[in-house]
């Protein structure tokens, strides 16, 4: 069976959830973590997500 519904969650979000990154300053890629980052809440891509999970 299809999984139709996959990501339709990003598509309600502005630009479908992609933008620059604040922590590593890639661009165009999808900015769906919540962080903490010098007592601000940012949205970060899954790349800082795990690099900052792996250095805890």
């Amino acid at each position: 069976m299809s999984k139709s519904h996959r990501g339709k969650g990003i598509y309600e979000l502005i630009r479908q959830g992609r933008g620059t990154c604040p922590h590593c300053k890639r661009q165009a890629v999808k900015l769906l973590y919540e962080q903490e980052i010098e007592g601000k809440k940012v949205h970060i891509c899954k790349i800082c997500k795990a690099t900052i999970q792996n250095k805890a």
